[in-house]
């Protein structure tokens, strides 16, 4: 794809409730320039997937969408096949619909964990929570320093863009030292709270509160946390946070070791 039709894909995904952020092409073009690709008949667009690379050894697909007219008539199968080829010989992870698991599961992938979509909304008091900064305020270096045992390779043009404005990007600080950090960005619906990093449970609920004090007051904010984080899913129930979807996230070749216990909003559906 080239850039603008990297603005068709999103609007695709709107399409199919995924409900993208406003700056999501921007951020994930920057990603991997080469790993958008677009399907067509007859020079019209009718399939798209993402495919991207991390480093030299990992990769993420999403966006796989083929128009609705065009469904289980085989078109999809040549997008997918040219994702796979562009990521061979690297690990790769992707989130998607949980029916879906046996078909991804043909192609190698297996079930690492569920992940949950949550919605709740904005507003509140913003903590008065001296060890909360924004998160430009911190040096890149450390924040690149502090996302990469959280994410299978490093990410600096994704991230550089992710946590500039508008998007709302909050650090909490603790031993002075980075403790954790969340995103809010806007959305076609609401907010996005992603993603949310913490050493700890309680660190975790301080920069949720202080991201959903950002969101308007009664806005839609929505959150993706992995299953398998019993303190996230307290996190979500203490919150009056209501459950929307599950996805399954499922790697082929090596997974990677992540600690999910401090994971408590992950990152997009579409990018890992």
């Amino acid at each position: 794809m080239t850039r603008p039709e990297v603005d068709l894909a999103i609007d695709w995904a709107a399409a199919e409730g995924w409900n993208p952020g406003l700056r999501d092409a921007d951020c994930f073009y920057a990603a991997d320039p080469n790993g958008f690709l677009i399907g067509l008949l007859e020079d019209k667009p009718i399939a798209t997937l993402s495919a991207v690379k991390y480093g030299d050894a990992f990769g993420f697909m999403g966006f796989y969408i083929v128009k609705p007219a065009y469904r289980h008539q085989g078109y999809g199968m040549p997008i997918w096949q040219a994702g796979l080829r562009y990521l061979q010989q690297r690990s790769i992870g992707l989130d998607g619909v949980v029916e879906q698991q046996a078909n991804y599961g043909r192609s190698g992938f297996r079930l690492a964990h569920q992940n949950i979509r949550y919605r709740g909304s904005g507003g509140g008091s913003l903590p008065s929570d001296s060890a909360i900064m924004p998160l430009m305020g911190v040096p890149f270096e450390q924040i690149l320093a502090y996302d990469l045992p959280f994410f299978p390779a490093g990410r600096p043009a994704f991230l550089q863009r992710w946590i500039a404005p508008p998007h709302q990007a909050l650090g909490i600080w603790q031993n002075q030292a980075l403790a954790g950090y969340g995103v809010l960005r806007a959305c076609r619906t609401g907010y996005k709270i992603g993603p949310l990093f913490a050493d700890s449970p309680a660190l975790a609920e301080r920069l949720f509160l202080g991201l959903k004090a950002a969101a308007p007051a009664g806005a839609a904010i929505f959150i993706d946390i992995p299953a398998v984080n019993w303190a996230a899913v307290k996190l979500m129930a203490q919150q009056q946070m209501t459950l929307e979807f599950e996805t399954a996230r499922m790697y082929s070749g090596q997974p990677p070791n992540l600690p999910l216990e401090r994971i408590f909003g992950i990152t997009t559906f579409e990018l890992g």
